[in-house]
């Protein structure tokens, strides 16, 4: 699943990432337009029209006799490219869309390169599995990565797993809390449900042209309801949304680097599925496995509208990505695609 790396592969800065970094390095202390001008090697015309794009996305730079300032107490959690420094090619940013996932397949019809990072303030058709609605208010996580992996579409879930992984890793570290995974594409904290992941594949012949992953993070969000929970909900205290999406980022790399090989994921990733595992909370409970396919006319719960297909125990995941359910007649496989689980005991982690 080779792509870029967008974390370890810099780029030179662009003029606003570079006026941003220099004022924020002065920590309040003006800077000077000739200083900013000559450290680029452009006019002090051109930085003033930089600086004042920066201002009209809402920076608060104050233009003073001695240069330029920017506050640090009135700077804001920003998602916009050029806040990712030399990496601001790879990404793409959004006042309000419909839906990252709409923008990535755009970019990948197009030719972006894998690693491409698609974000957005507010969505407002933010997508789940299976047609259903991610909620997306202001203050949440909402992107999606492009790739271009060289894998066979049969294996595309091991991306998913991927994914998973670095996200609820990376929930756990910036909540202080331990954080779960339940199949096929959630993360749960509290017993509430705090991120999910969507996925979308292109293919040509049996291999995938381009894949891309949604994920929403509930952050300093506001949640839908007392079935799910938010970053800022568990800490007691507001938590930067760049921060958690480098951490996701750098964790992706982490986990590819451990868990990837070409030869491994020939046939599945056995080390991979175990990290799963252990990442997730409902592994020995009871289940029910049931078509995620919701009644047009009657969208209450999938569990309420779909057909249920098998009860047993979840034994947690295969080397593919597949639900393992444990029944009298023996285990039962389950691919993600349009099929989901419920949990009728699950854990007290």
């Amino acid at each position: 699943m080779k792509g870029k790396n967008i974390i370890s592969a810099p780029q030179k800065l662009s003029s606003k990432a570079h006026i941003l970094s220099m004022l924020r390095e002065k920590e309040g202390n003006p800077v000077s337009g000739s200083i900013l001008a000559k450290s680029m090697g452009i006019s002090r015309v051109a930085v003033w029209k930089a600086v004042q794009s920066l201002v009209e996305a809402g920076y608060s730079i104050e233009t003073r006799g001695t240069g330029y300032l920017l506050d640090p107490k009135l700077e804001k959690d920003y998602l916009y490219p050029w806040e990712f420094g030399g990496n601001e090619t790879f990404f793409y940013h959004y006042k309000n869309t419909g839906s990252t996932m709409d923008r990535a397949r755009e970019l990948a019809l197009r030719g972006a390169l894998g690693g491409s990072i698609i974000t957005a303030e507010k969505q407002s058709s933010g997508r789940g599995r299976s047609g259903r609605t991610w909620v997306s208010r202001q203050g949440g996580l909402f992107f999606s990565i492009l790739e271009r992996p060289r894998l066979a579409i049969a294996d595309y879930s091991l991306i998913s797993l991927i994914m998973q992984i670095a996200v609820v890793r990376t929930v756990s570290s910036v909540c202080g809390k331990k954080a779960f995974l339940r199949w096929p594409n959630d993360v749960y904290a509290n017993r509430q449900k705090i991120a999910g992941l969507t996925t979308e594949i292109s293919g040509e012949g049996d291999l995938i042209k381009w894949l891309s992953i949604g994920i929403g993070v509930n952050i300093n969000n506001a949640v839908p309801s007392g079935k799910a929970t938010s970053c800022a909900e568990v800490t007691g205290s507001n938590i930067s949304r760049k921060e958690v999406l480098v951490k996701i980022l750098e964790e992706i790399e982490k986990v590819k680097k451990t868990f990837y090989s070409n030869a491994a994921y020939s046939q599945g990733n056995r080390a991979l599925a175990a990290e799963w595992n252990s990442l997730a909370d409902c592994v020995g409970a009871k289940a029910v496995v049931f078509e995620s396919e919701p009644s047009a006319e009657n969208r209450k719960t999938a569990a309420e509208t779909g057909k249920i297909l098998a009860r047993g125990i979840f034994s947690g995941i295969d080397p593919a990505g597949r639900c393992i359910l444990k029944t009298e007649d023996g285990n039962l496989f389950f691919n993600q695609g349009s099929t989901s689980l419920a949990f009728l005991n699950p854990s007290n982690r």
